[in-house]
């Protein structure tokens, strides 16, 4: 599918706005250019951007309910009452649950963690959680990543006399369970400053405050933050503002002085020697982590993330591994098994603008990363659904613009249960209402998706030359990082260049090309590599002029380190 090039251009006032950036910063334009497209728009956001600091962190009180949340765990504790951590099995689930219980197990030894199964329990708080709960004497549950629409659960939960604390982040419906407190800052009436964090993010705010009301300081809650930065990355949420903050010290943290489970899954990926990232998270340390709720079950990624023995943790983060390597294998087949669906309905040449596709046999642990990867091969939005306990369940991923949560809440009446983001949620229904819910999450997205988001986009940050990639210029892109949603790393795309006479073929099947190309202007040479790009090897050997875009790297070879060129995209130069 052909790449759509769109380059950001800034407004009048956003140009004014960029010169006054040159002149206090005394940086390149470029770079001020891009400040701009983040929306850092005076030298003391900048200061604040490049210098993130733990003490521009919000008033953790400025939250709804958060006094009330604070109160009833006083009390809890006070009274030595028994308080179950509860939390869903994915990675922002799991490091939520590690963290708040990490950090009140300093303060009561009557305290524990429950972890739903995906398989008998489903998402969210389960009856059968609060059975548990109430059998066992536990008087408080404290909820994370979950339970934001579990009202008749919560209902539930007070008749057997247990108290919810809900800690969560995913869109509310008018009506908020009767817990003792709800913290989500995405509740229509809270005034919490920044709305973007993560389930762990909130849970982590819950803490803070306790440690607050409790003279507890603040640095008794460094240790944790490396949890926050695997759910902030994880879960892809915007990394700006607060999650900025939490991910830079968090990132810290886990490069110094990782928890012990967090330490063995470093290991495991290979990563103990190399300065982990926001990408090394989302590729290697967060899909581990999630492999456990998906085959096994999340409680064992909790066992490990809690863990203080390092043999233990070795022996477990091991365990994760192999089910890592079991999803894998899972997720390639049912990709496959779709495509063929797809490929036998002639989908490419329908008018259909969304995917819904559902197979009763398929693995409920790997739909998700199937929708993700249909999503980004046909570019529709999709909801890949398997069979579950006599309903049908399933996952949706959006494409970059659209609202599929939305589109979602418009079958609501069709729908058993459904929960999530913009780009992502999950969803069960009952069998008989699958053609009907098809039908009409088509007509919905057909009515309201643009059809420049059908095409997958290429954004360009800015149009520069090879000469303008100088050592100080990247070393301070370097400090744009962390980055991730509305920070991303920034695209440049350079126009008229040639190969400078050595470009080839590379990879096992040919399918790579590493470049050497020199542009029209600066007559500098650069090096790069293009993936999968194999294609445009006879334009490029033609001796004719091309356009690339592309991110800048740091290459290390034999110990010594360039910079190199990640290329996205190639193409003609008279396409333009």
């Amino acid at each position: 599918m052909t790449n759509r090039w769109k380059i950001k251009n800034l407004t009048h006032e956003q140009k004014k706005i960029k010169d006054k950036l040159v002149s206090e910063l005394g940086i390149d334009p470029v770079l001020c250019t891009l400040l701009v497209g983040r929306k850092i728009h005076s030298f003391d956001d900048a200061k604040d951007f490049f210098r993130p600091n733990l003490s521009r962190l919000h008033d953790p009180f400025l939250m709804n309910d958060m006094n009330k949340a604070v109160g009833r765990l006083n009390e809890a504790l006070g009274q030595n009452e028994k308080i179950l951590i509860y939390g869903d099995y994915d990675v922002d689930g799991t490091t939520a649950v590690a963290l708040v219980y990490k950090f009140l197990q300093e303060y009561s030894s009557k305290i524990d963690y429950y972890i739903p199964d995906r398989y008998n329990e489903g998402y969210g708080v389960s009856y059968k959680g609060i059975d548990f709960a109430a059998d066992n004497g536990f008087k408080l549950i404290i909820c994370l990543d979950c339970g934001i629409k579990a009202v008749e659960k919560v209902k539930y939960a007070k008749e057997k006399g247990v108290d919810f604390i809900i800690c969560d982040h995913h869109k509310p419906d008018k009506k908020l369970p009767d817990a003792v407190a709800v913290l989500n800052p995405k509740r229509e009436d809270s005034v919490y400053p920044d709305k973007n964090l993560s389930g762990c993010g909130v849970g982590f705010k819950f803490m803070q405050a306790f440690a607050v009301d409790n003279n507890i300081p603040f640095s008794s809650l460094e240790p944790l933050l490396d949890l926050v930065a695997v759910s902030i990355a994880s879960d892809i949420v915007p990394i700006i503002g607060e999650n900025r903050i939490l991910t830079f010290y968090g990132l810290r943290q886990l490069n110094a002085n990782p928890t012990v489970g967090l330490k063995s899954i470093i290991e495991v990926c290979g990563l103990q020697d190399s300065e982990i990232t926001v990408s090394d998270i989302v590729f290697k340390i967060g899909p581990r982590i999630n492999a456990s709720g998906r085959i096994q079950s999340g409680r064992e990624a909790v066992e490990l993330l809690v863990s203080k023995d390092l043999t233990f943790a070795r022996e477990k983060s091991n365990n994760i591994n192999q089910y890592n390597d079991t999803r894998r294998e899972l997720d390639k087949n049912i990709t496959i098994e779709a495509n063929a669906v797809l490929t036998e309905d002639d989908y490419t040449n329908s008018k259909r603008k969304s995917i819904v596709i559902y197979n009763e046999q398929w693995h409920k642990g790997v739909i998700g990363i199937v929708a993700s990867r249909l999503s980004e091969e046909y570019y529709r939005p999709t909801i890949v659904l398997t069979k579950s306990e006599q309903m049908i369940t399933g996952s949706a991923r959006s494409v970059p613009g659209f609202d599929i949560y939305k589109a979602i809440d418009s079958c609501r009446d069709l729908l058993e249960n459904f929960g999530g983001h913009m780009y992502a949620a999950g969803l069960s229904l009952k069998e008989d209402n699958l053609e009907k819910f098809t039908d009409r999450f088509e007509a919905f997205v057909s009515e309201n998706i643009e059809p420049g988001q059908l095409i997958p986009q290429i954004e360009i940050d800015a149009v520069i030359d090879f000469k303008d990639i100088t050592p100080k210029f990247f070393r301070i892109l370097k400090q744009f990082n962390p980055f991730g949603p509305e920070n991303m790393k920034p695209v440049f795309c350079t126009k008229g260049v040639y190969d400078y006479g050595s470009s080839r073929l590379v990879g096992k099947e040919l399918e790579h090309l590493r470049l050497e190309v020199i542009d029209n202007n600066s007559k500098n040479i650069m090096t790069g590599i293009a993936f999968g790009m194999h294609s445009h090897n006879d334009h490029i050997k033609s001796s004719k002029p091309f356009d690339i875009c592309y991110t800048i790297e740091e290459n290390t070879f034999n110990g010594k380190t360039t910079l190199q060129l990640m290329v996205k995209d190639i193409r003609p130069s008279d396409e333009n």
